[in-house]
């Protein structure tokens, strides 16, 4: 078994309360202003449940920089106004690498970077021939305005319409602008995926992938957005492979993340390349493949080691222990959830990569349930899997239907089947906003355990409504 010892993260700074924010509330009570965010976000499309608690931790300064539908909602709100106005810290300093220090990097004063949809290329570029500049141009805009269409969930005609113009032609080198559209797709599909689950967004986020690969065959006119660019498509090949893994398309995800692990490979990109093994790790699980599970967990630790990031250390234990389970190694699977937990008491870090946002106490929760859960011990599983639903942040409205649907299955196979129906049916509540083949699998097969316990309270009504469910294309 892999060591799993790292060099200890920075300890967390005690929270400084969040002045700007309380001013802006002005003599509204935390409820009433929680009310104003929520119709504020109705207004632009968006979904929050934001309440007086949320409101108090802000201002409490227990949540420095808010979540990406969050942002976009006091935004609008507070037109005119940064983060940094509203007392947020920026995001590099929350989540994630620190801001780049290179030329291209973000402008003093600016929290977020920005996208440029000009032309960033070098005006010195003599052998570039008139079509390929227009080529370019019709590259540089489909992908711009792909980024934008994945948060509307129509990805496919824009990048299709890509490759069609691309496909016969070298196109010209890529800029800064290119790279930080890649970066936004990334962060908008996974926000997508957060919301609503994968079904339904698989096929369209494929079409950004073709012209994140299309950009680096391109090339770059500087290395620092060549590296930008590997590490972007490998991101956003992880983040179409974990859309294929959780709508059950188990083959097309294998292939999106050996893609990614190439692509990190080749960049010699440490945090690409564990994030891809951590990602075949659980697929391996999922696959009934638990021996290589542990395997690909070890090697992403190996190469997540000198990055410095406790809770990506604690989460590829995870994954490691639930390799474990799989092999009915009680032993190995205790060991790896003690070192979890361990690494995510350290707390969180300036090295934490952003895409780990999704894991917090629920999730280790969560995971530590579906352990126990694969080991039978279905008590100890309920008790983990009702926690990760407690603890879990309502924006993450698939990771919370997927705590339910857990639980839900850990009562009924534990013999409490009146408990298990009531967590069913907190379950069928959020299938309206979640696709996700996942959690439909695990309710089918908590209705299948269910069945000769139809006269227990509230098993019937729950068999019924889930009966009553259209079925997953």
């Amino acid at each position: 078994m892999a060591s799993s010892t790292v060099t200890s993260a920075q300890p967390d700074r005690p929270p400084r309360p969040n002045l700007a924010f309380r001013r802006l509330r002005g003599k509204r009570s935390p409820a009433e202003f929680a009310a104003a965010v929520r119709r504020a976000a109705r207004e632009i499309g968006e979904r929050v449940s934001c309440d007086a608690r949320y409101v108090g931790r802000v201002e409490a300064g227990e949540i420095r920089c808010p979540n990406y539908a969050y942002e976009r909602v006091f935004l609008h709100m507070f037109p005119g106004r940064t983060l940094t106005d509203l007392g947020f810290a920026p995001r590099s300093s929350v989540r994630g690498r620190q801001a780049r220090t290179t030329g291209e990097s973000r402008g003093a004063g600016e929290p977020y970077e920005t996208y440029d949809t000009r032309d960033t290329h070098n005006t010195h570029d003599l052998y570039e021939t008139h079509d390929n500049n227009e080529e370019s141009d019709v590259l540089r805009r489909a992908f711009m305005t792909s980024g934008a269409t994945v948060a509307a969930a129509s990805l496919g005609p824009l990048a299709l319409a890509l490759d069609a113009a691309a496909a016969g032609r070298p196109t010209r080198r890529a800029g800064t602008g290119e790279a930080g559209a890649l970066e936004e797709a990334v962060r908008r599909i996974r926000l997508l995926d957060d919301r609503h689950g994968a079904d339904g967004l698989y096929r369209r986020a494929a079409a950004p992938l073709r012209t994140a690969y299309a950009l680096l065959d391109a090339g770059a006119s500087r290395q620092a957005t060549a590296d930008r660019l590997y590490t972007g498509a490998g991101e956003l090949a992880i983040s179409v492979g974990w859309l294929a893994h959780d709508s059950g398309r188990f083959d097309d995800a294998r292939s999106h993340y050996a893609e990614a692990l190439a692509t990190a490979r080749m960049n010699a990109d440490a945090g690409l390349e564990a994030h891809a093994f951590c990602n075949m790790a659980f697929l391996a699980r999922d696959a009934g493949r638990p021996r290589e599970a542990v395997r690909a967990a070890q090697a992403a630790q190996r190469a997540a080691r000198p990055l410095g990031s406790a809770r990506l250390m604690s989460l590829l234990a995870l994954r490691e222990a639930g390799g474990w389970a799989g092999l009915a190694d009680r032993v190995g699977c205790e060991q790896a959830l003690v070192r979890a937990q361990t690494f995510f008491e350290r707390g969180a870090a300036e090295a934490d990569p952003e895409w780990m946002s999704f894991y917090g106490e629920a999730e280790l929760e969560g995971l530590e349930a579906q352990c126990w859960s694969t080991l039978g011990d279905w008590p100890r599983a309920a008790r983990h899997a009702r926690r990760a639903a407690d603890l879990q942040d309502p924006h993450f409205t698939r990771n919370l239907a997927l705590y339910s649907a857990e639980l839900a299955d850990d009562l009924a196979r534990g013999g409490r089947p009146d408990e298990a129906a009531e967590a069913g049916m907190r379950c069928l509540d959020l299938l309206g906003e979640v696709q996700s083949s996942r959690v439909h699998t695990m309710l089918a097969g908590t209705t299948r355990v269910l069945l000769p316990h139809r006269r227990a309270s509230g098993v019937s009504a729950f068999l019924d409504r889930h009966a009553a469910l259209p079925r997953p294309a």
